[in-house]
């Protein structure tokens, strides 16, 4: 194997393939405007924002003339501002998508994004990455089926390839009840327009080779639905893109920047106090997942909002077998294959309050069995490494997406374990929520006043396990 440095490369042998070099030979006299016109100035870190490049064969040609070492950075990372218009607490998907569409829908671009740690650092960058929309209840299913259709175009949006594969998505039923609720669910979602069907178990073996439908098995397979346009996204891609993407509309993104408090006049939000000083807001959005309640007792109220564990795994790679995903609630676990050949694997949430980003042993023990169970080929397998997250989860297990009793403060959160499929479509409602200070007509259902109404929005079966 040849690894290349910074100019000859190391290893025996030029670091190009003879025809590579021999386009290169023939594109020298071109090299130096080329590099010159993507280069940044000499005291600019990252190129003005008429003059950034987009991402092309093109621009991957050209810098690979010069050792693919004049990128330019994908974000700025400038020094607070003393004040904005708009604050978004979360640097994560939500927060950045948030941010993105403030820009780009409503022309708000004197926004930043502080994020105490590093970008995607949180729930972001720990999920399984599964993205769907099949959901029961129409106010869920119409605010999940807005996010996939933004995720369908997200790629060519933000000139940023997120990876996104609508690979199909199967929810098994191992029992009479399950059968019922699945055929009870494909309706109800077909009613609202969005793709969903039955599938009978011949068709789930043909759908899923690999799949274990022996009938003597102990949680046989009945019965399946399918959402063809479900599927899996890279959370890293998907952080990294939102946030080029913000930056390159003028929102500053700000990391290691932890917020420790509020400053309130009046009833009337008027900054953040932060690690890294006072940074003045005429509004501020929180977006910061199992955090939430804390974040909200800064500001003098309380959410209804527990924070729980939840853990996930991936396997050692693998050649491509399984190329959907699919999940049980019975055997309590869910798995796709990442591009990589590994293995994902998610199931339920510890069922004990807590905001560390691990969680007991036996929830991963009881992950595996039911792998096995369904996937006998994948027993001997090995877990190459194991991680938690902190999940935000409301009474009825959905999201609130809201104005607060502050003036000038919203909060997104509560997303439970639903968190990652709904990123474009949660920042778009909430972006719009946040400019005019009014709920987005698709998260009028998710404000904190349904929790006085009593109109709450029960999501306890959506997530395909029992959480």
């Amino acid at each position: 194997m040849v690894t290349l440095s910074r100019k000859t490369g190391i290893g025996a042998g030029p670091p190009f393939p003879g025809p590579v070099l021999r386009l290169r030979a023939r594109l020298q006299p071109l090299r130096a405007a080329a590099i010159l016109s993507a280069a940044p100035p000499l005291l600019e870190p990252v190129a003005p924002l008429a003059l950034r490049p987009k991402y092309s064969i093109v621009s991957l040609i050209r810098n690979a003339l010069s050792y693919h070492q004049d990128w330019q950075a994908a974000w700025r990372s400038p020094d607070p501002k003393p004040d904005y218009d708009v604050v978004i607490v979360g640097g994560g998907g939500h927060g950045l998508a948030t941010a993105y569409y403030l820009a780009k829908e409503h022309g708000i671009t004197n926004v930043a994004v502080i994020e105490k740690g590093w970008l995607g650092g949180g729930n972001t960058g720990r999920n399984t990455t599964i993205v769907r929309s099949n959901y029961l209840w129409d106010e869920s299913a119409h605010l999940y089926e807005h996010s996939l259709k933004l995720w369908e175009g997200l790629s060519q949006d933000l000139n940023f390839n997120t990876m996104f594969s609508q690979r199909g998505l199967m929810s098994l039923a191992h029992n009479l009840h399950d059968l019922r609720e699945i055929n009870r669910r494909v309706n109800a979602i077909r009613l609202n327009g969005i793709d969903s069907e039955f599938l009978t178990v011949e068709q789930c073996k043909a759908y899923c080779p690999i799949l274990n439908t022996d009938p003597r098995s102990r949680y046989p397979v009945m019965g399946a639905s399918l959402q063809r346009r479900g599927g899996t996204a890279r959370h890293d891609a998907v952080a990294w893109g939102l946030a080029r993407a913000a930056d390159a509309r003028g929102v500053d993104i700000i990391q290691n920047c932890e917020v420790t408090g509020f400053r309130i006049e009046n009833g009337r939000v008027k900054g953040v106090e932060t690690t890294r000083g006072y940074i003045g807001a005429k509004k501020v959005g929180c977006v910061v997942a199992g955090h939430a309640s804390v974040v909200a007792s800064m500001a003098g109220f309380r959410l209804p909002i527990e924070s729980h564990p939840l853990q996930a795994m991936v396997s050692e790679p693998i050649k491509p077998i399984l190329d959907t995903v699919v999940m049980s609630n019975a055997v309590h676990v869910y798995v796709s294959q990442s591009d990589k050949g590994e293995l994902v694997l998610g199931a339920g949430i510890d069922a004990f309050n807590s905001y560390a980003q691990r969680g007991s042993p036996f929830i991963l023990e009881h992950q595996l069995n039911a792998l096995c169970e369904l996937f006998p080929i994948f027993s001997r397998l090995k877990i190459m490494r194991t991680w938690g997250g902190i999940v935000d989860t409301c009474p009825d297990a959905s999201p609130i997406i809201s104005r607060t009793p502050v003036e000038g403060l919203y909060f997104n959160c509560g997303w439970g374990t639903g968190g990652f499929k709904a990123t474009p479509g949660s920042g778009w409602v909430f972006a719009d929520t946040v400019a005019n200070d009014r709920p987005h007509k698709l998260a009028e259902p998710f404000a904190l006043e349904r929790f006085t109404s009593g109109y709450l929005i029960d999501e306890h079966g959506a997530a395909g396990v029992a959480h």
